[in-house]
């Protein structure tokens, strides 16, 4: 297709692209003696004219700009049309169906543009298709015509928006109606199980009218945009992305499998809700620079979190905020790589790099803060005086700061200063002072800064003191380098728990006693979220080497067994697996094997819900190595065996296939072969196509599969290269695929330049997750040495992946 495009700019800030037409660029400010120039990224042959008025002028393509001459503008309006042919790159085909993902700076790639967040514009869309396609785009459909075998879609034109949230899809799409309170929404998507989606659709729908309606009350404003349709995308990059009219997601994330776990429930309500804020969080109101991308993420995850909440009475949201959000926060300000939330960005092309969980999960734990700080009805008029001020226009922390400062005594610009624009976590110590009775004199709270800067954290904390019949929370503002607790008379407690209520953050470093007592006695605690922050607490003493992991396994064996909260069951089979995989020397783990899979499987069998049957066979699945637990998964995966009240899907089947052909079972060869054979949708099968060779026990077909990698074109599904990787290097495999780690870190910098946002860290991931050797350490340190002229965030990037090898590396015994 050789598509002509017509943008309109006012002031450098409206452009309409109508890729079936042309693209005009009215510009009224031109000042004589100034050229223009306008984004595009692809070569000068693909650009047929420029135009501006009515005359065709000369121009030049520098450094992925077209260069209007000034000669050829006037002082006044510049109407520039440009006729081009459409870049291919971000367009994301597929054999039935493609997608635009522009996100950060993308839509040059495609078309001529602003490409940046602060110049918004109006678009116009077009789109000629196959006949038997569908089409879906941010504006509203106006037309709809089929002639000659072609199908052509025209769309209203849009509200402002930034170019990175310009978004089509097209092909061969189903397409569900819903309406809530009187608003149409529809879905789009290429699932071949009609009972699944039967099965979600109402969810989807009520999912999403509820957290439309809830940030309509909460902000005060209406839904900012002309409509609501969302597209299930197979194997989508990320899980969801916010364009508005026309949000696109990971299909697997919507529609959910029979055997669905209660994690996987509260994802999905989670993604729906994160999406929808973002409608008037990020798209109504836009970052001005990608440096303040967090922004966006950090409101669409706060939000989040306080609208799913009344969908799941059932679920103690306390909790599920701590393991929603600490965890992954943690897992990044501990290592070598911790970045601050907001972070400088000189050149859009690295504005991916930004991403992780620091925007992600340690964001909203500061967003809460701030909400603690200043009062929750301040917040909320503070932001809907921010939206109605700065809506369909853009902004910076700074303005929110100034905006909410207004509005109470305290100093939030030195305050964000710390939390906000600086890295790391503080360390946080207990101090106790205990007479020769064994009666409290005085207790101290102590912070110390990991970077040796002095820097202090203000937060409150809550210091529980727990002794058997007496259990005290105490509330302490920790805003120096120690703070001391007087009121603190008795005998002294069993332990002592210095954020008690789990809403600070730090390396919180229980004293030799309380750790003791809690590694004996943390299952009998009352109170699911005391547990929760608990157990987040004996994991950092893993990681600090407080903790011998084969006692730390023995603690969560116990703990599983009486354990009642889902959440928290998931939790603690995570570190479980953690340890079973990467901290446990491997004689260790072949001698716990049974007695851990003997565990899962009776915990199986006695679990009252699907939700956690499901819970308990992922976690069976993944640890399995013994010819007993091996024989009963391909027993299952064969039909042979089956767990009553456990549903399993295409999807399970798949999976079990694949943790088979990774243990090299004796008939791993054959049961690829029938799996393949299974697979009833077409996008599920070529996804297995794909991962296949990954999983060969022929260690020569897994070396060409991963050289095919070096190939930009067999990186285009990125979510089939991360799993295929993961089964590459998975722990039974790490030996062999060490000599892997090299040469995957040193494609990094081309990962970071021609693949999606998220696709660096997840690519270093999947490479390092299944190492814990020293010799991998030194190759990723070796690497940082003969590297030093790496981007500091990319360097970043690779010691946050690597940090759980730097730490298994120092664990396990030489």
């Amino acid at each position: 297709m050789r598509p002509r495009t017509a943008a309109r700019v006012l002031g450098a800030a409206l452009v309409s692209v109508l890729l079936s037409g042309c693209e005009r660029v009215e510009a009224p400010d031109a000042s004589l003696g100034v050229s223009w120039s306008i984004d595009f990224k692809q070569p000068r042959a693909s650009v047929s004219s420029v135009g501006v008025g009515a005359a065709d002028i000369g121009f030049e393509i520098v450094n992925d700009h077209i260069v209007i001459p000034a000669a050829a503008l006037q002082v006044g309006r510049n109407e520039v049309e440009i006729e081009f042919l459409a870049g291919d790159g971000s367009l994301n085909r597929n054999r039935e169906f493609l997608y635009t993902l522009f996100v950060p700076d993308r839509a040059r790639f495609a078309f001529p543009c602003f490409d940046q967040p602060n110049l918004k514009a109006r678009f116009n869309l077009t789109l000629e298709v196959p006949a038997s396609w569908q089409a879906v785009a941010n504006g509203r459909q106006i037309e709809h015509d089929v002639s000659g075998g072609r199908a052509v879609f025209a769309f209203a034109e849009t509200k402002a928006i930034s170019t990175y949230l310009f978004s089509f899809a097209a092909g061969d799409f189903q397409v569900v109606r819903g309406a809530r309170g009187g608003r149409e929404m529809r879905i789009y998507h290429r699932e071949t199980d009609s009972t699944k989606v039967a099965r979600n659709t109402s969810a989807i729908f009520d999912l999403h009218a509820t957290a439309l309606d809830w940030l309509e009350d909460y902000t005060g404003i209406p839904y900012p945009f002309e409509k609501f349709d969302f597209v299930l995308i197979p194997s989508f990059q990320y899980g969801g992305m916010e364009h508005p009219g026309a949000i696109l997601y990971r299909a697997s994330s919507l529609f959910l499998d029979e055997s669905a776990t209660q994690n996987a429930m509260l994802r999905r309500a989670s993604l729906i809700a994160h999406e929808t804020s973002h409608m008037w969080f990020g798209d109504l109101v836009t970052m001005d620079w990608f440096n303040d991308v967090w922004t966006k993420e950090v409101f669409a995850n706060f939000m989040a979190a306080k609208i799913v909440n009344p969908s799941f009475p059932e679920v103690d949201h306390e909790l599920r905020f701590l393991l929603a959000h600490y965890p992954a926060a943690y897992a990044v300000d501990r290592s070598e790589g911790a970045n601050p939330i907001r972070q400088e960005l000189d050149n859009l092309n690295e504005a991916g790099t930004l991403y992780g969980a620091i925007i992600y999960q340690k964001a909203p734990i500061v967003m809460r803060q701030l909400e603690t700080l200043i009062g929750m009805e301040r917040l909320r008029e503070g932001l809907r005086q921010y939206l109605l001020e700065y809506q369909y226009r853009n902004a910076a922390w700074p303005d929110l700061i100034r905006i909410l400062d207004s509005r109470t005594e305290g100093d939030l610009a030195t305050w964000s200063r710390v939390w906000v624009e600086e890295s790391r976590r503080p360390t946080v110590n207990v101090a106790p002072s205990i007479d020769a009775e064994g009666n409290f004199i005085s207790l101290a709270l102590k912070q110390s800064d990991p970077a040796g800067a002095g820097r202090v954290w203000s937060q409150q904390l809550h210091v529980m003191l727990a002794r058997p019949a007496d259990v005290r929370v105490l509330p302490v503002q920790l805003d120096a380098a120690s703070a001391e607790i007087t009121d603190v008379q008795g005998p002294a407690p069993d332990f002592i728990l210095p954020n008690g209520m789990g809403v600070g953050y730090g390396l919180f470093e229980l004293d030799t006693a309380s750790l003791a007592y809690l590694l004996d006695n943390v299952s009998s605690l009352s109170g699911a979220l005391t547990r929760g922050v608990v157990w987040l607490n004996l994991w950092d003493a893993v990681l600090e080497g407080r903790v011998r992991p084969e006692r730390f396994v023995d603690v969560l064996g116990a703990a599983l067994v009486s354990e009642s909260d889902e959440l928290l069951t998931q939790r603690l089979l995570g570190y479980l697996r953690a340890c079973y995989w990467r901290y446990l020397p491997v004689p260790e783990r072949n001698r716990r094997a049974p007695e851990i899979e003997s565990l899962l499987w009776g915990l199986i069998a006695g679990a009252e819900s699907a939700s956690l049957k499901a819970t308990y066979f992922n976690a069976f699945r993944s640890v399995a190595v013994s010819d007993d637990a091996l024989g009963r998964l391909e027993g299952i995966w064969d039909g042979e065996l089956t767990i009553e009240g456990l549903p399993l899907s295409e999807r399970d089947y798949t999976r079990l296939a694949f943790e088979l052909a990774v243990r090299e079972v004796d008939s791993w060869e054959s049961i690829l072969d029938r799996q393949e054979a299974r697979i009833e949708n077409p996008d599920r099968a070529a996804r297995f196509i794909f991962v296949r060779p990954a999983l060969s026990a022929d260690l020569a077909v897994r070396d060409r599969f991963f050289e095919s990698l070096r190939d930009v074109a067999n990186r285009e599904h990125e979510p089939w290269v991360l799993e295929a990787l993961g089964y590459l290097h998975h722990p039974l495999r790490a030996g062999a695929a060490e000599k892997h780690i090299l040469p995957s870190l040193e494609l990094l910098e081309e990962i970071q330049a021609t693949g999606d946002i998220f696709f660096p860290k997840n690519w270093l991931d999947a490479t390092l997750a299944g190492h814990s050797s020293e010799s991998a350490t030194r190759a990723v340190r070796g690497f940082l040495e003969d590297h030093p002229d790496l981007p500091a965030r990319l360097r970043g990037k690779v010691l946050q992946s690597a940090d759980g090898l730097f730490r298994a590396a120092s664990i396990l015994p030489n």
